[in-house]
C-alpha cells in the first residue's frame, strides 16, 4: 500500500491547490477532487489547511468529505473495482459476483487487500442496466462480468 504522505508536503501541496481555485465559487468539491486527485485520498493534513482557506470550520469540510463516497480517508489499492449494486445488475447476477469478490479478495466493500493491490467499491448504478452485472475497473466499464471474469481482471 503506498504510503502516506508528509505532512509538510501535504501542506504545500494543498495550498498550491487551493491558489489554483482561489478565482472558483464554491470551490470546496473541486478542491476536494482535486488534492485526493494529487495524493489518491484526502489526507488528514489537508483538511485543516482547507477548511482555514476557505473561511469553513474542520467539521464542514469533514463533512463533506465524508458524504461523498468516492472521497477516501486513506490510499486505494494500485486497481480500484467498483461493482453495480442497483437492482438492474442484482436481477443478472450482482449479488453472487459482489459475494464471490469480497471472498476471492478476502475483503469487504470500501477496503483494500493487504498487500494494497486492490480495493473493492460498491457504486449505484454505471447506466449499464442493459449489461448486467457491471463494473467499473480502474475507470473503464466492464459489463456482463462474471465471477471468472472478475477473476481474470484482479489477476492481470
Amino acid at each position: 500500500m503506498p504510503a502516506s504522505p508528509e505532512p509538510d508536503l501535504v501542506v504545500a501541496e494543498t495550498r498550491a491547490i487551493l491558489a489554483d481555485h482561489s478565482a472558483r465559487e464554491g470551490p470546496l468539491l473541486p478542491v476536494l477532487h482535486a488534492v485526493q486527485a494529487r495524493f489518491g485520498h484526502l489526507p488528514r493534513a489537508a483538511l485543516p489547511v482547507i477548511a482555514e482557506a476557505l473561511a469553513l470550520s474542520r467539521a464542514e469540510v469533514h463533512g463533506v468529505a465524508s458524504f461523498y463516497h468516492d472521497f477516501r480517508e486513506a490510499p486505494a489499492g494500485c486497481q480500484v473495482v467498483k461493482l453495480c449494486r442497483a437492482e438492474a445488475c442484482q436481477a443478472v447476477g450482482a449479488r453472487e459476483l459482489a459475494e464471490h469478490a469480497q471472498a476471492r479478495l478476502g475483503i469487504g466493500w470500501g477496503e483494500t487487500t493487504p498487500d494494497g493491490s486492490v480495493t473493492l467499491e460498491p457504486v449505484f448504478c454505471l447506466g449499464l442496466c442493459a449489461c448486467g452485472p457491471a463494473a467499473l475497473v480502474d475507470g473503464d466499464v466492464v459489463g456482463r462480468l462474471t465471477p471468472e471474469g472478475f477473476d481474470r481482471l484482479v489477476a492481470s
